[in-house]
């Protein structure tokens, strides 16, 4: 009796220890973490006593326990345990003195000492016990007549004991569990068989099976609706909706409850910041998994596409376009101004005249202004006039540039004016390539200037083609500007008839 008003105490304790501790917060996921746990087992008993022989007898087991909040994968607990059965022997040692040859010893135990569970899934819980006890212990025969050394008082019938276990629980629901275990109990004195001999102490040899039953599995310390034993994220906030895990809904999966989220459509490719919206890295106002352009510049406005307006189409952004009204078919430049390859301040686009030489004075359509050059020819005076050969033809080329034509068209005048005058058109180059090659080059040249005073009315018989090549310089080959001197088609009167 004595020993069930006990266990009723230790029950009651434990009870309220885990209402404490789940009122303190116990964070955990582990499930056997707070949790109280009765065990009923039993099984068979073999002691290891002076007697030659000993046989099996049964045990039974009762025990509570208790195990403290943990959030790991191992879980300690206390244990108090109580234990009643029986070992039994025959064939006594030799020399033993006046006793039975076969003897029974009940046993009664009662202790506590940890325990330690590991969690390897689910269901399947191993545990190892270490622990001490008070064994009580009666020897008899097996006519229950107490022992000669019993009955003389050689032994209290009592003894300090030492205990430990190890087993498996294997939950078969939530609240219970199989176990099976075995254990060793190994006594402080040597009187179980009512014999002090031998090489050691009495000691017994325990395999049980048994049921366990826990509550306190359901605590729910953050109140989400979910036990702190299947809770995955203990301390979420009252009011928090939360998932069959106990974790913060996320509807739209981008990392951000959805209690903290101001965005919470977010498309699932889209990166977020901590408040669940979709990253803007370049501050257009594009989203990045939107954005096709991520790194314009703070100042540019932008497209749908993040990408930088260019109004005109040019190319050039407008951020950068210092011409933004850029016809649509207009070349430009790095500033998104129309193209002026000439330089002659009208652009290309509008230029009819595209290759028109540096300082030439132009037109509207970059055309060169045409200017009257009046030839006068005076008494036993020959009148000449030259052609610059960079300015007036393409480079190593005899085709003749619009730049020319201003002066062989007043030449041209001249020489309708004057049918009777008799011209030499002689081309010349510097001294630079082979004399043939010069040679063929100047000849080229003039022809082209003759075919071109032909086209204006000009009598082909009057004119007399010649190519010097570099055999007339008028300046020195030796340096750059004397060369460019040397390049040239000079129209030279001849005679008057």
């Amino acid at each position: 009796m004595k020993l069930f008003t006990f266990f009723g105490m230790i029950v009651i304790l434990l009870s309220q220890l885990a209402t404490a501790q789940n009122k303190v917060q116990p964070t955990n996921n582990n499930a056997m973490s707070g949790l109280i746990g009765l065990t009923l087992e039993g099984g068979v008993t073999l002691g290891l006593t002076d007697y030659k022989t000993n046989t099996m007898n049964y045990n039974g087991k009762f025990s509570v326990e208790y195990y403290f909040p943990s959030t790991g994968q191992g879980n300690l607990g206390g244990r108090v345990f109580g234990q009643r059965g029986k070992i039994t022997g025959k064939d006594a040692p030799v020399g033993s003195g006046n006793i039975t040859n076969e003897f029974a010893t009940d046993f009664d135990i009662l202790g506590g000492g940890l325990i330690y569970t590991l969690s390897i899934g689910d269901a399947v819980y191993p545990w190892l016990s270490v622990g001490a006890s008070n064994l009580w212990f009666s020897p008899q025969d097996i006519n229950s007549v107490v022992l000669p050394n019993g009955v003389a008082g050689k032994y209290t019938k009592q003894m300090l004991a030492y205990n430990g276990d190890v087993g498996v629980k294997i939950f078969v629901s939530k609240g219970i569990s199989f176990n099976l275990m075995g254990g060793i109990i190994i006594g402080t004195e040597d009187w179980m068989d009512d014999i002090n001999g031998g090489s050691g102490n009495d000691l017994l040899i325990t395999a049980n099976a048994g049921v366990s039953y826990y509550f306190g599995r359901e605590t729910d310390t953050d109140g989400d609706g979910v036990s702190n034993a299947d809770d995955a994220c203990p301390g979420t906030q009252a009011g928090v909706k939360v998932d069959e895990f106990g974790c913060p809904l996320d509807a739209d999966k981008d990392g951000v409850p959805d209690y903290l989220d101001k965005c919470a459509n977010t498309p699932k490719e889209a990166k977020v910041d901590k408040n669940g919206c979709p990253l803007d890295s370049d501050g257009d106002l594009v989203p990045d998994y939107l954005d096709k352009c991520q790194n314009t510049p703070s100042a540019a406005k932008v497209d749908a596409n993040g990408c930088p307006l260019d109004t005109d189409g040019d190319g050039v952004p407008d951020y950068l376009d210092k011409c933004t009204s850029t016809p649509k078919g207009a070349k430009v430049d790095a500033n998104g101004c129309p193209m002026d390859s000439d330089g002659d301040g009208v652009a290309d686009y509008l230029d009819k005249c595209p290759n028109t030489p540096a300082k030439v004075e132009v037109d509207k359509d970059g055309c060169p202004i045409e200017k009257e050059v009046e030839i006068v020819v005076i008494e036993q005076e020959v009148k000449t006039v030259v052609l610059s050969g960079d300015a007036n033809f393409e480079f190593g080329k005899a085709n003749l540039l619009q730049s020319a034509h201003a002066d062989l068209n007043a030449l041209a005048t001249t020489m309708v004016a004057n049918p009777s005058y008799k011209w030499e058109v002689a081309g010349h180059t510097d001294g630079v390539g082979s004399a043939s090659y010069n040679k063929e080059l100047s000849r080229q040249r003039a022809q082209s200037v003759v075919t071109y005073l032909v086209s204006k009315g000009v009598n082909t018989s009057n004119l007399k083609i010649v190519g010097y090549g570099k055999d007339s310089p008028i300046a020195s080959n030796d340096t750059v500007e004397g060369r460019a001197m040397n390049r040239r088609v000079e129209v030279k009167l001849l005679s008057k008839n």
